[in-house]
């Protein structure tokens, strides 16, 4: 073994990790499907294989970044020979249940496996700030953390590797809520357009720095959500119905889709109506909540 890592694809997400590997000191040999791809990475001191089975060969832990699970197949299939005592990094986006069929197929093969997931977009690749997710074998993941550590934050989050799927489509949820959430302020707020009475790059300023204030929301309420109690000290639901008019009637003032605002509202009303007035927030992850049809479950 002549490399300290492995890059199997180099689409933009690939030629990032492995740009990432060459920059932080690690040998890394990088192999794509379509030649060329690896032109850059080579100038930069990547060592380009000849063959995915070549690239394999060449180190103890190999990072793959191809296009769906599918792909993964086809390129590794064949080479379940080479995978004996390594380490199978996918970072190949998929569901949960891909995710052990390849962490079965590896064992068979005789190659410790962690799925993961990059989350941030490929020019983030390399920062610290941005967290990357790991499932797996702990063992795995301990062993080669230091290098994983080069593209970005690595957070471990159990020993089934379908956990990273899992997060990743939570995080996603939250993402889209707090950015369209983001998106209406804006309208709220006027900055929709040239002239408004404040602008989206004010407003987010303020905003950025009150989110820590939604983030304490979020860590009381969760060991509320885990117990299934939801006391309320300062802001019932019933405080936050009457707050709720005030948003929707802004809306409509502004012309914004109203959709959102009575979502809230409407979720609220159920809650109260059924004698949680008095409760905090979290109560409403009861009425969020419905029961999944067979099959359906996440993981």
């Amino acid at each position: 073994m002549d490399a300290d890592v492995t890059v199997l694809g180099l689409g933009p997400m690939g030629s990032a990790l492995a740009g990432a590997f060459v920059d932080a000191g690690y040998r890394t040999s990088v192999w794509n499907r379509t030649p060329g791809k690896a032109d850059a990475l080579v100038r930069k001191g990547a060592i380009e294989a000849a063959s995915a089975g070549e690239a394999l060969r060449a180190s103890p832990l190999a990072v793959v970044s191809l296009s769906a699970y599918e792909a993964v197949q086809e390129v590794l299939g064949p080479l379940a020979g080479e995978l004996a005592g390594r380490t199978l990094v996918n970072l190949t986006s998929g569901p949960p249940p891909h995710a052990r069929e390849m962490d079965a197929w590896a064992g068979r093969a005789g190659a410790a496996y962690l799925d993961g997931v990059v989350m941030t977009t490929p020019s983030g690749i390399g920062d610290r700030r941005f967290l990357q997710l790991y499932a797996g074998l702990p063992e795995a993941f301990e062993g080669h953390r230091e290098t994983l550590a080069a593209v970005g934050d690595p957070v471990y989050l159990g020993a089934d590797t379908a956990l990273s799927s899992v997060y990743d489509t939570m995080l996603l949820c939250q993402m889209w809520s707090t950015l369209t959430g983001w998106l209406h302020s804006v309208v709220l707020a006027g900055a929709d357009g040239p002239g408004g009475s404040v602008t989206a790059t004010r407003y987010t300023e303020v905003a950025n720095r009150w989110m820590d204030t939604v983030c304490f929301f979020m860590s009381t309420y969760a060991s509320q959500v885990d117990a299934g109690r939801y006391p309320s000290n300062e802001f019932p639901l019933d405080l936050h119905r009457a707050t709720m008019d005030i948003l929707v009637h802004a809306s409509e003032l502004r012309g914004a889709d109203t959709g959102m605002p009575k979502l809230f509202r409407a979720l609220t009303e159920q809650a109260i109506a059924a004698g949680h007035g008095g409760d905090s927030y979290a109560r409403l992850v009861e009425f969020v909540r419905r029961k999944p049809a067979p099959g359906a479950e996440l993981h």
